[in-house]
């Protein structure tokens, strides 16, 4: 957002150096005299109003566009009862570029549009990386969610070596087991497990009866990891680390705990989408209450505040 917020002064320098060049090249073919009457003297002062209301309506737009919220209000929602963990890898080998234009943004878009396909089940955020961090509770306030996901990087989860038994012992600890028979995990990475108790985590998993939906992103070629900063490629005694999609450790997580493994950004599942895999497996074998009405406290939405005037100054430019 901060991006598209610098690019609007850009836009304003050119706009006012093209204008200035063609004042210039102005001056240059017409005689000063007889300026004054063929450039009447209010267009400059008409282009330098239609110039701020330009500005302005791009500014309001930016900041429309990334949702603000402030002040929360109890709202009456509708749950249909499933609880749905979505667990994701936010290790640095989640950069590699073999899924464009990383494995950790492809997941990150993915995960928006699943949100689209919830439809009233309650969804979890949870980033891992050595240990797991709890980004959003259950909720249904997909904005909150929204924005919670917005946010994801490699720092969102403390660093050292990937442990997907972690994530998923913090994803577990997350579920009410009261609800266990609605509840589903979702873990989202390339399968990299350098402390290697996954499998005894996906066991315990089974034993309260949650599936373990994994969906494994990235080549099983393997790929380069950027270095810090973007610079570069990280390396291990002077050679570069490889990255690749272990697809036998999600596979075998999926098979000890009911689940099943979906690969994504590969060559052959271009196409596929989370929102598809929630569909396609989730949604048969996951249980869901009948639909209740509660009461949750949300952020509420004030895009509107600024995208009203900015309509109005980019009409009023016109």
């Amino acid at each position: 957002m901060l991006l598209f917020l610098s690019l609007v002064p850009l836009i304003g320098m050119l706009w006012l150096w093209l204008y200035r060049r063609a004042q210039r090249r102005l001056a240059v073919l017409i005689a000063p005299a007889l300026q004054p009457k063929l450039v009447p003297a209010h267009s400059t002062s008409a282009f330098y109003a239609q110039f701020s209301l330009v500005m302005i309506g791009l500014t309001l737009l930016v900041f429309a566009a990334a949702r603000p919220q402030w002040g929360r209000k109890d709202e009456k929602v509708f749950t249909r009862g499933r609880n749905l963990m979505v667990a994701l890898d936010v290790s640095r080998s989640m950069l590699a570029t073999d899924v464009h234009p990383n494995r950790l943004e492809r997941a990150k878009a993915d995960i928006m549009d699943l949100i689209d396909d919830l439809k009233g089940d309650r969804a979890a955020l949870l980033a891992f990386r050595s240990k797991g961090s709890l980004l959003c509770p259950l909720t249904t306030d997909y904005a909150f969610l929204r924005q919670a996901l917005d946010g994801v990087s490699p720092e969102s989860a403390p660093r050292g070596e990937t442990n997907l038994g972690d994530a998923i012992r913090k994803s577990l600890e997350a579920l009410d087991p009261a609800f266990d028979e609605y509840n589903a995990i979702l873990l989202i990475s390339d399968g990299e497990d350098l402390k290697g108790d996954a499998l005894e985590a996906a066991a315990e998993s089974a034993r309260r009866n949650i599936p373990i939906f994994t969906v494994g992103i990235g080549d099983e070629t393997g790929a380069t990891i950027p270095g810090e900063g973007g610079l570069g490629v990280q390396q291990f005694k002077g050679s570069a680390v490889k990255t690749r999609l272990m697809s036998e450790t999600l596979t075998a997580i999926a098979d000890a705990s009911g689940g099943r493994y979906v690969p994504l950004g590969t060559a052959g599942t271009a196409h596929t989408t989370l929102g598809a895999i929630y569909r396609r497996y989730l949604l048969p074998h996951i249980a869901a209450k009948d639909q209740q009405e509660q009461i949750e406290n949300r952020y509420q939405e004030r895009y509107q505040l600024f995208l009203i005037p900015a309509l109005l100054c980019l009409l009023a430019a016109a």
